[in-house]
C-alpha cells in the first residue's frame, strides 16, 4: 500500500449565488417554520402523553432506567470490590476533612453517608464518588470560622479568672452554619438545574479551576499547621486572612508543642513512605492498599495504649457518638450571611463533579446530563444539610479508585455508604483517641496531587500566555482575597479576557490562492494574490457592540481609504466645479468677442495674461494639508504643464505617494484662474482641457478599489449596533463610488439582519453572497478588472464558478 498521500482533485461549475438566489435554490424555510410561537411552545410543554411522561420520569430519576437492567452476575462483584475500596477511603478522609470544615470529625462521616445515597437516585455518572472534598471543606471552614470565631464563645474560668473557649457551644453553632450554607448552596444548584443552566459550569475554565484548587491547597496547608505544631493561632477571615494566619503561626513557632510535632513527623514519614511503596506495587496489586486507614488504625492504637492525651496533652478527636443524627431544619436566619459563599460552593462543586463525570463518561462510552447532574448534586447537598452534613462533590482520588478497581454502576456508592454506616453505628467510638495531628498529616499528604499543578505554569507558558495569566490571577486572588472573593475575581477576570479578545480581534485583508477558490490572509501567506480592484476584509471575531467602532476603523485602515476626508474634499471640488463652469461660460463670451477683434496672442503672452487675471490662484493651507494626508489607495490626475499651441500639456498620474505641492499649486491655478485664454483659441480645446481636469481632480476621483467584500463567516450573531455599523459602511463607501458586499453569512445572521431592518431598496439580499468567491466573481464581472502588469487573475469571471 502506498504510504504517500496523494491530494485529490475536484471540479465544480455552478452559477454565482447571492443570498436571494441561494434562498430560491435551497427553498429556505421561513422564521415561523423554524421558530414555533410562544403559544405553541407552551401547548407542547403542557401536553401530557405516555411516552413524554416516561421520558420525564427517567430523566428525573435515572435510577429507574439502569436499576431494572442491573445484572448481578456482570456487575455485582466488580461493584462490591470497588465499593469496599472506596468505603475504606471514606473513613479517613471524612474524619480528616471535617477538621478542614472546622466541625467535629463525626460530621465528616455523616457527609460521606447521606449525600452518596441521594446521588444514587438522581445522578447520571456511574463512576464518581460523592462525599467530602478538600477544596469544599476549606471553603466551608472559612465560613464557619468567620461566623463562629472562638472569641464569640469565651467563658470565664471561676478558679483562676481566665477566659476559655466553650468548645461544645462553638462546635454546635459551626455545625449549624455549615448545614445552612450547604442547604442554600444545594437549593441554588437545584434551581439552576431545573431552569437548564447546567452550562454555567463552563465559565469555570480548566486553568481557572486548577489554579483555584492549587491556591485552596495552600489554604488547607496553613489551616493544618496548628494541628501539626500544636499551637493555637488566631484564625482571621476576609481578604489577606491567609497571610495573617501564617504570620501568627510563625510567631507561635517558639511555643511549638514538641510531642504533637513528633507525632506529626512520624505519621508524615510513615504515610509518605507507605504511599510511595503503594505506587510502586500498584501494577501488581488488584486493589490499592488503604494506607490512610492503616495510619489511622495504627495512630489510634498507639495513642490508646500509650495514653498520649493524658500524659503528653496531645489533642485527640474526642467523643464520637454512636448512631445516626436526627434530621433538623437549618437556621434560615443564617442564609443572608452566607449567600455569596453558598453560590461559590455551588459553582465550584458542580464544576469539579461535571468535569470528572464527563471524563469517565467519555472513557466508558455513556452520556452525562449536565442539568440532571446539577439537580442531583443539589439534592445531595439539600438532604445532607438536613442531617448536619457540609457541602459535597466528587473526589478525584476516590473516583479514580472506584473506576480502576472495576466499578461499573452507582451500586458501588451504595456499598461504600454501607461501610461508612457500619463505622458510624459500631466502630466510631474506637477512633476517639486518634490524634488530630494524624488527620492533619493525612490532609497534607493527600494534597500532593494539587501541588503538582504548579507545573501548569511551564505548560501554559509554552501553549497559551492568556491562559497563563488567568491561572496566575486566579492563584494570587484566591490566596489574597480568600476563597469566595478570589473565585468571584477570577471569574470576572476570565470573562474580561474573552471580552478583550473579541474586542481586539485580528483584522486581515484576504487574497486568492492561485488556481483555487480559497482566500487567506495576505500578511501571513506569501502566495496569496490580491484581486485587482477588490478588497476582501475579515475579522476573526463576531461584530457586536463592543468592537463595532473598532471594526469600522480597521476596515478604513485596511482598505487605504479615509472616507471622511474624501467626502469633504469631494464636496469642495464639486463646489469649485460649479464655479469653474460659470467662469467657462464667461470665458467663452469674452473669447468670442476678442476673436472678432484681434488675432490670437502668443502662448507666452496668453499664459502671462492668464496668471495676471487669476482670482483664486493660491491653494489654501487646508487644501495643502489635505494633499499630504490622502490615502495611498487614491489615484490623482495632475496637470504638470499648460497646453501650448505646439502640443498638448503634460499630465501626471500619482498613486500611492504624496503629490508635489508645486504641481498641485499649478493645477489649482489652472482650475480656478479667471483668464481670457487657455493656450487655445478653439472652444473644443477648452472643453477638452476642462474634461481632462474633471477626470482627475474636479470632484471625480479615481480609486484603485471599486469593491469591498466583508467576510462574515466568523460571525455567529449580529446585534443592533453592528447592524447600524454595517449600514454606515454601505452608505459611506457609496459616497465615493465603492461597492460593498457581504459574504459567508450564516442563516441566523441573515435572520437577524432581516429583523433589524438592514435591507432596503439600495441594499438588498443581492449584496449578500454564499461565499467570498461568489462575491469576487460578481465584482469582477460587474465592475470589471484591470490586472496590473505581470498579474494573471486566478478566478473565472464568466458564467459561474470554476475550480
Amino acid at each position: 500500500m502506498d504510504s504517500t498521500r496523494r491530494p485529490g482533485n475536484y471540479r465544480v461549475e455552478r452559477e454565482v449565488l447571492d443570498e436571494q438566489r441561494l434562498e430560491e435554490v435551497t427553498q429556505r424555510k421561513t422564521h415561523s417554520d423554524t421558530h414555533p410561537s410562544l403559544t405553541e411552545t407552551l401547548k407542547d410543554s403542557l401536553r401530557c402523553t405516555a411516552p413524554k411522561l416516561k421520558r420525564s420520569a427517567l430523566s428525573c430519576l435515572p435510577v429507574l432506567y439502569w436499576l431494572p437492567k442491573y445484572s448481578i452476575w456482570d456487575y455485582g462483584m466488580p461493584d462490591l470490590i470497588s465499593g469496599i475500596s472506596v468505603g475504606i477511603m471514606h473513613l479517613p478522609q471524612g474524619l480528616a476533612y471535617a477538621l478542614l470544615a472546622s466541625v467535629p470529625p463525626v460530621f465528616g462521616l455523616y457527609t460521606s453517608l447521606y449525600p452518596a445515597l441521594i446521588y444514587l437516585l438522581f445522578g447520571t455518572s456511574r463512576h464518581i464518588s460523592i462525599g467530602t472534598f478538600t477544596v469544599l471543606s476549606i471553603m466551608v471552614g472559612s465560613v464557619t470560622e468567620r461566623l463562629g470565631p472562638d472569641t464569640n464563645f469565651l467563658i470565664k474560668n471561676g478558679t483562676n479568672n481566665t477566659a476559655e473557649v466553650d468548645i461544645t457551644a462553638r462546635d454546635l453553632y459551626r455545625v449549624q452554619v455549615a448545614a445552612a450554607t450547604t442547604v442554600l448552596g444545594g437549593l441554588i444548584q437545584v434551581v439552576l438545574g431545573l431552569v437548564k443552566f447546567g452550562f454555567v459550569g463552563t465559565y469555570l475554565s480548566e486553568p481557572l479551576v486548577r489554579a483555584y484548587t492549587t491556591a485552596a491547597a495552600a489554604h488547607a496547608v496553613v489551616a493544618q499547621l496548628k494541628h501539626i505544631f500544636g499551637v493555637s493561632p488566631s484564625r482571621s477571615s476576609g481578604p489577606f486572612s491567609l497571610l495573617y494566619t501564617l504570620r501568627d503561626v510563625c510567631v507561635l513557632l517558639p511555643h511549638t508543642h514538641l510531642p504533637t510535632l513528633c507525632v506529626s513527623a512520624v505519621s508524615m514519614v510513615f504515610l509518605v513512605s507507605a504511599k510511595e511503596l503503594n505506587s510502586f506495587l500498584s501494577p501488581k496489586l488488584p486493589v490499592p492498599i488503604p494506607m490512610e486507614l492503616i495510619t489511622i488504625v495504627a495512630g489510634t492504637l498507639i495513642s490508646t495504649y500509650t495514653y498520649l492525651n493524658p500524659n503528653f496533652s496531645i489533642s485527640v478527636v474526642g467523643e464520637i457518638p454512636n448512631g445516626l443524627s436526627y434530621p433538623s431544619v437549618p437556621d434560615t436566619s443564617i442564609f443572608k450571611n452566607v449567600i455569596g459563599d453558598a453560590f461559590a460552593l455551588a459553582m465550584v462543586g458542580y464544576a469539579i463533579s461535571i468535569s470528572l463525570g464527563k471524563t469517565f463518561a467519555l472513557k466508558h462510552g455513556y452520556n452525562v446530563d449536565s442539568n440532571q447532574e446539577l439537580v442531583a448534586l443539589g439534592l445531595s447537598n439539600v438532604v445532607g444539610g438536613f442531617f448536619q452534613c457540609f457541602s459535597v462533590c466528587s473526589s478525584m482520588s476516590r473516583s479514580l479508585i472506584q473506576e480502576t478497581t472495576g466499578g461499573k454502576t452507582q451500586m458501588a456508592g451504595v456499598v461504600s455508604a454501607l461501610i461508612v454506616l457500619v463505622t458510624i453505628l459500631k466502630l466510631g467510638a474506637l477512633f476517639q483517641e486518634l490524634p488530630k495531628a494524624v488527620l492533619a498529616v493525612i490532609v497534607l499528604v493527600n494534597l500532593k496531587g494539587m501541588f503538582k499543578q504548579y507545573s501548569d505554569i511551564v505548560t501554559l507558558w509554552k501553549h497559551s500566555k492568556i491562559d497563563l495569566v488567568v491561572w496566575l490571577v486566579t492563584w494570587v486572588s484566591t490566596l489574597l482575597l480568600n476563597l469566595d472573593l478570589g473565585l468571584a475575581a477570577s471569574i470576572i477576570f476570565a470573562l474580561m479576557t474573552v471580552i478583550f479578545r473579541t474586542q481586539m480581534p485580528t483584522y486581515s485583508v484576504l487574497g486568492n490562492v492561485p488556481g483555487t477558490e480559497l482566500y487567506v490572509d495576505m500578511e501571513t501567506h506569501r502566495e496569496a494574490r490580491e484581486i485587482p480592484g477588490v478588497t476582501i476584509f475579515r475579522s476573526s471575531a463576531t461584530v457586536y457592540f463592543a468592537n463595532a467602532d473598532l471594526y469600522l476603523d480597521a476596515l478604513k485602515e485596511k482598505s487605504g481609504l479615509d472616507i471622511s476626508k474624501m467626502i469633504i474634499y469631494k464636496k469642495r471640488q464639486e463646489a469649485k466645479q460649479r464655479r469653474r463652469e460659470k467662469r467657462a461660460e464667461r470665458r467663452e463670451k469674452r473669447q468670442a468677442k476678442k476673436e472678432r477683434r484681434t488675432q490670437v496672442s502668443s502662448v507666452e503672452e496668453d499664459a502671462g495674461r492668464w496668471r495676471d487675471t487669476c482670482v483664486d490662484g493660491m491653494v489654501t493651507d487646508e487644501e495643502v494639508q489635505g494633499c499630504t494626508e490622502r490615502e495611498n489607495g487614491t489615484v490623482f490626475v495632475v496637470p504638470v504643464t499648460p497646453q501650448t499651441p505646439d502640443g498638448p500639456g503634460r499630465w501626471e498620474y500619482l498613486k500611492g505617494a504624496e503629490p508635489d505641492c508645486t504641481s498641485l499649486g499649478w493645477m489649482s491655478e489652472l482650475q480656478d484662474g479667471d483668464n481670457t485664454t487657455l493656450g487655445s483659441s478653439s472652444e473644443d480645446t477648452l472643453s477638452r482641457d476642462l474634461e481632462r481636469v474633471s477626470l482627475g481632480s474636479l470632484g471625480k476621483w479615481t480609486w484603485d478599489i471599486h469593491s469591498i467584500i466583508i467576510d462574515l463567516s466568523t460571525a455567529n450573531f449580529i446585534d443592533t449596533v453592528a447592524i447600524k455599523t454595517m449600514k454606515n459602511i454601505f452608505q459611506d463607501f457609496s459616497e465615493i463610488d465603492v461597492d460593498v458586499y457581504m459574504a459567508g453569512c450564516q442563516s441566523c445572521v441573515v435572520e437577524q439582519l432581516e429583523v433589524g431592518d438592514f435591507f432596503s431598496e439600495s441594499v438588498n439580499k443581492r449584496h449578500l453572497f454564499a461565499s467570498v468567491h461568489d462575491a469576487v466573481l460578481y465584482c469582477l464581472d460587474h465592475r470589471g478588472a484591470t490586472s496590473p502588469p505581470g498579474h494573471e487573475p486566478s478566478v473565472d469571471t464568466h458564467g459561474g464558478t470554476k475550480l
